[in-house]
């Protein structure tokens, strides 16, 4: 029963962006998303309070502390790209365009907005707040951990297949994104899984995690698809082990993370 209230964590998202990302309009479907699991993570939180006598809510799942400790998730990451960036860089594994600082602004705004909501904060809610709550109530971290993130990767799948029942088959199932090698893909989401439990472990707070999602896919977006996103600025891989400087900054971030938690907690 324990691990059947975890996979809901993972059900609740992919119902969330499965319905979300049919909707035409970005900044709605983001804000469906971001309602769509609030709504459906809702009775069980209720559900939770009544099985231990006292209210729980979405403080529980370790939504306090903040604008800090988002602070803390968005720098530790940032920190961690650049110091990679920097090192290909001078490596001459890449090379980067002219910056329109408008346009990089606009984005930055733009994109913070929809990619909170439509991934950055339903995700964490659901996954690294409810799932791996409730595994850690009875598991030890590291199995918390591993579990949380293997329900991780199933949401994207999910989300397609729910896209395809809602459109009677004209959305394909797949595996992974348009364009991404499921492998790959799966390896990274994988590392960014773990990254994401680091991150919220760091400070017990789900902000930090949040604030790390969200500069992750900030982050890739204005570098490696800042052309295609018309971004305002843009990077290129001369090589194709360069593509490895991305799971290598989120393996940084990890590591940053366990000093600063380790740092923090009670001796």
């Amino acid at each position: 029963m324990l691990w059947i209230r975890a996979a809901y964590g993972a059900l609740a998202m992919a119902v969330a962006l499965g319905v979300a990302t049919l909707i035409p309009i970005n900044w709605l479907a983001a804000v469906a998303c971001s309602l769509i699991a609030v709504v459906l993570l809702r009775p069980w939180r209720r559900t939770a309070g009544l099985r231990h006598g006292r209210a729980v809510g979405f403080a529980h799942l370790g939504l306090t502390g903040g604008l800090r400790p988002f602070l803390l998730g968005i720098a530790v990451t940032t920190a961690a790209a650049v110091v990679t960036f920097t090192a290909g860089t001078l490596a001459g594994w890449l090379t980067w365009g002219p910056v329109d600082p408008a346009q990089v602004a606009l984005f930055l705004v733009t994109n913070g907005v929809i990619a909170v909501l439509l991934e950055a904060f339903p995700e964490e809610l659901t996954l690294r707040g409810h799932t791996y709550t409730t595994l850690r109530a009875a598991h030890r971290p590291w199995i918390a951990a591993v579990g949380t993130t293997a329900f991780f990767l199933t949401v994207p799948a999910l989300a397609t297949l729910i896209q395809s029942a809602l459109t009677l088959g004209a959305h394909k199932p797949s595996l992974a994104p348009p364009g991404e090698d499921p492998i790959s893909y799966f390896i990274l989401l994988t590392i960014f899984g773990f990254t994401l439990i680091a991150a919220r472990n760091a400070t017990g707070s789900l902000w930090t995690s949040v604030g790390t999602h969200l500069t992750f896919l900030t982050i890739n977006r204005l570098t490696l698809y800042g052309e295609d996103r018309d971004a305002g600025w843009s990077m290129d891989l001369e090589s194709p082990d360069a593509i490895l400087l991305i799971p290598a900054y989120l393996l940084i971030a990890t590591i940053a993370f366990k000093v600063i938690g380790r740092a923090h907690s009670p001796r």
